[in-house]
């Protein structure tokens, strides 16, 4: 059975055969019934209604080694996995094993007249599902079925008892949802919205339709989703972009793929290549998620705007409004990130690869727990210092006019005309001194702070030193 067919594939086929492989040939009629070819000859026949023997017919096919799975799948219109399961079954069990199991319920009905009458009056009594699913011993679905609430093709589900605070059946066995729902369901097939954006008429992005399944491949990256709520990146990049051009991926679906993406450990464009696209789309509610060329054309498009300081910034508001507590102290900070791109760039010192390369210089503000605030991206060869004296017109913007916090920096920020500038922006400012320096009382307009002595950190939260 495992040895391979040696004799050499006719060219021709039946009429209205459609070839599986070579040699092999699919003629299927309009009733159900089947016809295979195996090289001219007819080797497997079923008449309609015959499951048994269509299934039976695949499994041999691919046994025999006349065609791949994937091919016999393909012509018999299942999933290969269907066909793994056919070839089990016909292990375990033989031909009788290939015999569809009955489908629906396996015995008789738990809803008798005076079961549903008892369900009615406990709905009556202001029970809610549960409680009365718990009282009769059936499902919550039984329950609503018998209260009339079950919706149905062309009738909505009405409205009644109240619904558990989950809102899922709890199921006892009995026919329900569940039972229908698939394991790795198949994503909802966007050919026409496809073909409209294709053509300018579908508008900036297909609406996300998502299918019910037990497993989802990459279904924790959804987890992410409070978090970016909360963050409010969508809303902040509608503001700042307004939207994208027509096409099948919109805004939403961009922004999204970057962060599901990044999640996944892939951050850059090309990570795709390595990201299931039709796993990474059941969880974008599409068919399938972008490829990257498209990826870079949409990235292409927000670049050319010019607008992700205005990002940033909005993000950093949002951040400040959800949390005015955490903004009593800033803390800024500059990190050298090796440049992989095409553009000249100057060399810097990598703490990582300890020595120069090709680099940006990225500043971050964080609030005092640790929670980034919104980031800068300058030339290398700009200093800690410059930046932060750049950085105090969004500073001020972020945490409202009028209010004073204290920002925090490194020694590489050590200048006095810095400090000067902070303080008079309305800051307040923790450094440490670059160096080793005597004992010194600072002259300032104002007290005197404690004296700043060796090289610890020293607050000079108030005054200005002249």
């Amino acid at each position: 059975m495992a040895r391979m067919l040696s004799q050499l594939p006719l060219p021709l086929l039946p009429a209205g055969a459609a070839e599986i492989a070579p040699g092999v040939g699919l003629a299927a009629g309009g009733d159900g019934s089947g016809l295979v070819t195996v090289h001219g000859l007819a080797t497997f026949a079923w008449d309609a209604g015959d499951e048994a023997g269509r299934r039976l017919a695949a499994v041999q096919l691919v046994r025999l080694r006349a065609a791949s799975q994937g091919q016999v799948a393909e012509a018999f219109e299942v999933d290969p996995g269907t066909i793994w399961r056919w070839d089990q079954a016909l292990c375990a069990g033989g031909v009788a094993g290939l015999v569809p199991a009955r489908r629906g319920p396996k015995g008789a009905s738990k809803l008798t007249p005076q079961l549903a009458a008892r369900i009615a009056e406990l709905d009556a009594a202001g029970k809610t599902l549960r409680e009365i699913a718990a009282a009769t011993g059936v499902s919550t679905f039984s329950v609503r079925n018998a209260l009339g609430r079950v919706a149905s093709a062309g009738r909505p589900a009405a409205a009644g008892a109240a619904e558990d605070s989950t809102g899922l059946d709890a199921g006892d066995g009995e026919e329900g949802p569940a039972a229908a729902v698939p394991v790795l369901p198949d994503p909802v097939r966007r050919d026409d919205e496809r073909a409209l954006a294709r053509w300018g008429l579908l508008g900036e992005g297909a609406v996300p339709v998502f299918t019910a399944g037990a497993r989802y491949p990459l279904a924790g990256l959804l987890l992410a989703l409070p978090a970016l709520e909360g963050a409010g990146l969508l809303q902040a990049a509608r503001e700042v972009y307004g939207r994208l051009r027509d096409g099948f991926y919109g805004l939403g679906a961009t922004l999204l793929t970057l962060v599901f993406l990044a999640l996944a450990g892939e951050p850059r464009a090309e990570g795709a290549t390595r990201v299931p696209p039709a796993a990474l789309g059941r969880v974008l509610g599409l068919d399938r998620a972008p490829e990257v060329k498209t990826i870079r054309r949409k990235l292409a498009e927000l670049a050319a705007a010019g607008k992700a300081a205005e990002l940033m910034m909005a993000l950093a508001r949002r951040h400040a409004a959800a949390r005015p507590d955490a903004l009593g102290f800033l803390y800024a900070d500059g990190h050298a990130r090796v440049y992989y791109g095409t553009r000249q760039v100057q060399k810097t010192h990598v703490a990582r690869l300890k020595f120069p390369a090709p680099a940006t210089m990225e500043t971050w503000v964080t609030d005092q727990d640790g929670d980034p605030v919104f980031m800068v991206i300058a030339e290398p060869s700009d200093s800690l210092a410059g930046e932060l004296r750049r950085l105090l017109p969004s500073l001020r913007q972020v945490v409202g006019e009028g209010r004073r916090v204290t920002v925090c920096f490194d020694r590489g920020g050590w200048s006095p005309a810095l400090f000067a500038d902070i303080t008079e922006a309305g800051f307040g400012l923790l450094t440490w001194r670059k160096g080793p320096a005597p004992d010194c009382s600072l002259r300032t307009s104002r007290p005197s702070p404690a004296p700043m002595t060796g090289a610890g950190p020293t607050s000079t939260s108030s005054p200005t030193p002249r």
